[in-house]
């Protein structure tokens, strides 16, 4: 009798979309405290393009022998459960798994993951924009938790890159710890930037107390920041060197249940935004990282495998 396989995307040898490859792996049995997820939708984010880049392969954070997986964010519905497993069979469930060093990710049929790395997606949230949420969502909340709450007098922040996945969300949350929030975004994202609570700017001067880059300016964002500010980064390791008695800290990104369930009843209940550009199928998984890398989405690609 042949063994059961999946569908997933992978990566042997990095050279951006076209060497995304779709393969079949063998469907394994969760063991005890993991479920497995049927998956309905994956988020394609940019840390994938740099996955299939070479990106992170070059700067030692993948070793897999044979192929990395691509995707990170999943929702879906668990198919089978392990002995302590406290998530049960037929939940519709969203995810997020972390790290790059995978033989397979969330672009894929399945997967097999820790019962407390999933939240339960509220029954009036779609599977397709609760996709959206864990990752984004997670790095938006981390993001805020690193300002904290607005000190008093020196509460304006910038967050770049306001109208993306990321700094939408940046915008929602760090309102609600005080700050006032001027999203730098392009002409075109006026009203929905504005929409989100948030003031609106397409060119920025110096003198903020605070940036917030999911942009990814760096440098050009940091000198934005007044003497004795804050900046606060996506990337570990990859953002500008502190300067002038600026704070300088970057996002770790892990999976946190108690978390994602409250960013996806969140979402569900229309605060926090969930935008889905389009829907691909796994084997348009290339066409979805070409789009992502010409920028200027409003939204993001999702895979239904």
């Amino acid at each position: 009798m042949q063994a059961a396989t999946f569908r997933t995307a992978v990566v042997r040898v990095p050279n951006g979309p076209d060497s995304i490859e779709i393969i079949d792996v063998p469907v394994a049995e969760p063991g005890p405290g993991q479920v497995r997820v049927a998956i309905a939708a994956a988020t394609v984010n940019p840390t994938d393009l740099g996955v299939a880049a070479g990106f992170f392969h070059a700067i030692g954070m993948v070793e897999q022998p044979e192929h990395t997986g691509l995707g990170w964010e999943f929702a879906g519905v668990v198919d089978a459960a392990g002995p302590d497993a406290d998530v049960a069979v037929g939940t519709r469930v969203a995810g997020l798994v972390v790290g790059f060093d995978r033989d397979y990710g969330t672009y894929a049929e399945r997967i097999v993951v820790a019962a407390t790395d999933v939240a339960p997606v509220p029954d009036d949230l779609d599977l397709v924009a609760a996709t959206t949420v864990p990752l984004n969502g997670s790095a938006a909340a981390h993001a805020v938790d690193l300002l904290g709450d607005a000190p008093a007098g020196a509460a304006r922040l910038l967050v770049t890159g306001a109208a993306g996945a990321v700094g939408a969300n940046v915008a929602v949350l760090a309102r609600e710890r005080g700050w006032q929030v001027t999203g730098l975004a392009r002409g075109g994202d006026e009203e929905f930037v504005r929409g989100l609570g948030a003031d609106f700017t397409t060119r920025a001067e110096p003198g903020w107390d605070a940036v917030v880059d999911p942009a990814q300016l760096n440098d050009q964002a940091l000198g934005l920041v007044r003497d004795g500010g804050a900046y606060v980064g996506l990337r570990p390791g990859l953002g500008p060197a502190a300067e002038r008695g600026i704070s300088v800290a970057s996002v770790v990104t892990a999976s946190d249940r108690a978390r994602i369930a409250d960013l996806l009843a969140r979402a569900a209940a229309g605060d926090l935004p969930a935008r889905v550009h389009a829907v691909v199928g796994l084997d348009r998984a290339a066409d979805a990282h070409r789009a992502t890398a010409q920028g200027g989405l409003r939204g993001r690609y999702v895979i239904c495998p």
